[in-house]
């Protein structure tokens, strides 16, 4: 009994709009006129990470007392270890930048930029493959109808939104998974922890500027490595590359940025935000929430996650003991 697939065909019965494109859609071959998607791509994390640094220093640096209430730490600890650059910080972060842009150069492929690709035909044969699961699906009969009247709808949400969202996602899940087991190895391996992640936990109250302040293997292993893995995985363009390597930069200078903030989308999109890595920089909090820099689902699982809410439980336990 033959059990594989019928090919799917590239020609559908319905009308495709292979003349309509999504906001975000450039069909120029270079993003910044002059500049090679593939340079692009190299210097949008190292754009993103100082721009929003600068932003988190703006306010750290401020007086302006409708923050307050937002700090993680008081403002006057938060001023003390910002009023003076901290040139080793930024020497160690700029070395990792370097590390991650020579890595970069023969890692990202320039040829797969996203620029002059055939959207037409791709859309044509994801139409075929299409037609085929939703007849499968839903019965030939209610799934050739709906295609009738929606299948160059479906192909074009799929095309341009499904398919995309779905492999940052795949790619976001591959940057958290490898993180969270080498961040959780850097702790358990006490060599580990000595020679490579006791650095980062120099900074005992995080700040923007501080994100990537890493020993420089660490830097390699755990960030630029596990940026690239997700790339090549989840088989992304340059461009979709540039805009993942953008986001997981913001997010962690985000999650190092020392503030609460309500009306942050980084900080209300994922409980892994500021409030929750800080815990892990704090001596009660070292051993647990490991997860970065998206989701904390690997904390969940394993067990590694800790509250504000755990750390009040643990208080009380301990006081009740000491009455």
């Amino acid at each position: 009994m033959n059990t594989s697939l019928p090919i799917p065909s590239p020609s559908p019965s319905f009308s495709l709009p292979t003349d309509r494109f999504p906001f975000y859609y450039s069909p120029k071959p270079e993003l910044v006129p002059g500049v090679p998607d593939h340079a692009v791509s190299l210097a949008a994390p190292i754009i993103a990470y100082w721009a929003a640094s600068f932003v988190f220093h703006v306010l750290d640096m401020s007086d302006w007392k409708w923050l307050d209430k937002y700090r993680i730490h008081e403002s006057a600890e938060v001023k003390t270890r910002n009023l003076v650059v901290r040139w080793d910080v930024v020497k160690a972060v700029l070395l990792q930048q370097v590390i991650q842009t020579i890595l970069g150069v023969f890692w990202m492929d320039p040829t797969v930029s996203g620029a002059g690709v055939d959207h037409a035909g791709n859309m044509r044969v994801l139409a075929g493959k299409m037609s085929w699961w939703v007849t499968a699906g839903m019965g030939e009969g209610p799934g050739e109808r709906l295609l009738a009247t929606r299948g160059g709808d479906l192909v074009y949400y799929a095309y341009w939104w499904g398919i995309p969202t779905a492999k940052l996602i795949f790619a976001m899940s591959i940057i958290d998974t490898w993180q969270y087991f080498w961040h959780r190895a850097m702790h358990v391996n006490k060599w580990m922890y000595k020679h490579f992640h006791s650095v980062h936990h120099r900074l005992y109250v995080p700040y923007a500027f501080g994100a990537l302040y890493n020993h420089p293997v660490e830097g390699f292993v755990l960030d630029s490595m596990g940026a690239g893995v997700a790339e090549a995985l989840a088989c992304l363009t340059l461009r979709e590359a540039t805009l993942l390597f953008a986001i997981s930069t913001i997010k962690t200078v985000d999650d190092h940025c020392g503030y609460r903030l309500p009306f942050d989308p980084l900080q209300w999109m994922s409980s892994n935000n500021a409030d929750y890595h800080d815990i892990h920089h704090q001596v009660v909090g070292i051993k647990s929430n490991f997860s970065q820099p998206f989701f904390t689902h690997w904390d969940v699982i394993l067990g590694t996650r800790m509250t504000r809410k755990d750390i009040e439980l643990r208080r009380q336990k301990i006081r009740t003991k000491s009455d």
